[in-house]
């Protein structure tokens, strides 16, 4: 599709081909130049952003000044605790430099915070000739597939969320089972596997298994798309509505840049039952025990 002036002041973002890369999310956008956005141009942009959650802009050359400064059209930029930064003077771009993979696990970024990313913008900087796609899902129709009841339940449970991976499982937040998009209003599953560590008003064998099973329904190729990478492309995603997948199927030097925006504390439903813990008279799942467990084997190994 091509996108249009219906109803907005014409821009530099008309005329440019928006193709969707699958029927579930993402895609490719062609003849914009990120760094000349103007306000209107960026608002048709960000409104094709919320219908597809994932764009890719081929062809474009931020340098780290204009990298950070279309992040801040966003947001405010995170300054991320774990990752290596490009430079002292932008601390806002994490560099993630591999030879053979890091984060061959789905994530949903941040999700430890109080208040996860909104959204990430990925430049590629050096990518393998083959290999070292990424792999997106579409949240919203995770939750929207799942039966009523099923839906009904999970909309009264919250989760723990912990930096474990970075071996930091001291850092944690607590966020709704499922969350509600604070723009687009649409409901999504919001747990993932590098970081959910428990759901909190459950037994841990029951949250484990139930965790599990919400993982695996996730992750079905009917949610994805799967994305090639050029060098000089630039990859944006809704945070608070997807997952994804950096595959490590690749030999050679793989070079990301990415700036990150700040957003808000997921919000859900109304929980009815106290955490599990509280109830039974003992603790389970508190900072010193989490603390005392043992570190993720993938810390440290997260590519995007």
């Amino acid at each position: 599709m091509t996108a249009t002036t219906t109803d907005r002041p014409s821009s530099n973002f008309d005329g440019a081909e928006i193709r969707p890369v699958t029927g579930a999310c993402g895609a490719e956008v062609r003849g914009v130049d990120l760094a000349t956005l103007d306000d209107a141009g960026w608002h048709a942009m960000y409104a094709a952003w919320l219908e597809h959650l994932v764009l890719f802009f081929p062809d474009q050359s931020l340098d780290p000044d204009q990298h950070v400064a279309f992040g801040r059209r966003f947001g405010t930029p995170e300054i991320h605790p774990y990752i290596p930064k490009r430079d002292d003077e932008h601390p806002e771009i994490v560099v993630i430099d591999t030879d053979s993979g890091g984060a061959e696990f789905w994530h949903t970024d941040v999700t430890f915070s109080p208040t996860p990313p909104m959204a990430s913008i990925l430049q590629m900087m050096v990518n393998p000739a083959c290999g070292g796609d990424t792999l997106f899902t579409n949240q919203y129709r995770v939750y929207e597939t799942l039966s009523a009841p099923l839906q009904a339940f999970l909309g009264e449970l919250t989760a723990t969320h912990t930096a474990s991976t970075f071996g930091h499982p001291e850092q944690q937040a607590t966020h709704p089972v499922v969350r509600t998009h604070p723009e687009t209003g649409r409901k999504s599953l919001f747990v993932n596997r590098t970081f959910t560590s428990h759901i909190l008003e459950m037994r841990r064998t029951e949250s484990d298994a139930l965790l599990d099973y919400l993982y695996t329904w996730s992750e079905q190729p009917a949610f994805q798309c799967r994305y090639r990478w050029d060098e000089g492309t630039i990859g944006i995603w809704d945070n608070r509505c997807t997952q994804h997948y950096a595959v490590p199927d690749y030999e050679g030097r793989r070079r990301i840049e990415r700036v990150t925006v700040i957003g808000d504390a997921p919000i859900g439903g109304d929980t009815r039952w106290q955490p599990y813990v509280e109830r039974h008279g003992y603790q389970r799942g508190t900072l010193a025990e989490v603390a005392a467990m043992e570190v993720d084997p993938r810390a440290n190994s997260m590519s995007e």
